[in-house]
């Protein structure tokens, strides 16, 4: 069993993954003011006990890798290998800057490119949305960064004196009936339109089809709102840090 350790802005995502299954999953509170002893505290009852061949941690939030990583690997007695500018992803990164392409980007599309025909768009929802797009060869060619679902519900309580703070839900009609029923379909009927014609638009531009591949925990509520076809998959990015324990 590998551990891998996904760190988002929002949470912390651990999972144990044996040949593509998940055995266990847990997350935790992304929280840039903890150090070492508040998050060997929050992995512990995840993480205690846990006989692995290894683990690997990927990071968006560089306040609180190295924490997470001592954290886990006190308890692991093994150290995470953290995911880097280094790593082998079985890609070619065409970007002018590849070492400051978010690393969770990078996981999904070595799994896309693995395991997918290509060309494929990886669609990752979660505190930010990221579209990413790999072509054939393995080539990771960019991608598109939008607000996530929380996060544009977030920023319209915050910038409208009347809006109410919402939680996500998925909405039981498009059209709403009243405020928090209009944010809702805002939210996330308007992601996933903004998806389908991201997509639509990448198709024209490359002037071929593309497999669409959606994870991420606001995957669940657009899922079934989107037309374009697509592999619905909530663990691809833990998925895919296995997948780059193996190649490295």
């Amino acid at each position: 069993m590998i551990i891998v350790i996904d760190i988002g802005n929002s949470t912390a995502v651990l999972a144990g993954i044996e040949q593509d299954r998940i055995l266990f999953t847990g997350e935790v509170e992304t929280n840039r003011s903890y150090g070492v002893s508040e998050y060997t505290q929050l992995l512990r009852p995840i993480l205690q006990g846990r006989q692995c061949q290894g683990a690997i941690l990927s990071s968006v939030v560089p306040q609180i890798t190295q924490a997470v990583c001592q954290a886990a690997g006190d308890i692991l007695g093994k150290m995470p290998m953290v995911v880097g500018p280094e790593t082998k992803t079985g890609l070619t990164v065409d970007v002018p800057e590849p070492d400051k392409v978010g690393r969770d980007r990078l996981v999904d599309a070595a799994w896309a490119a693995e395991h997918f025909p290509l060309p494929a768009v990886t669609a990752d929802l979660g505190t930010a949305t990221t579209l990413n797009l790999v072509l054939p060869g393995k080539i990771f060619a960019g991608g598109i960064i939008c607000a996530g679902l929380q996060t544009c519900l977030n920023a319209l309580h915050q910038r409208a004196a009347q809006l109410p703070q919402l939680e996500l839900e998925i909405p039981e009609r498009i059209v709403g009936k009243n405020t928090a029923e209009c944010m809702l379909s805002g939210a996330v009927a308007g992601t996933a339109a903004m998806i389908d014609g991201l997509v639509a638009s990448i198709e024209e531009e490359l002037g071929t089809p593309v497999t669409l591949l959606l994870t991420g925990g606001g995957g669940k509520y657009v899922t079934h709102l989107l037309r374009h076809e697509h592999v619905f998959d909530p663990d691809m990015t833990r998925k895919g840090l296995a997948l780059l324990y193996q190649l490295n």
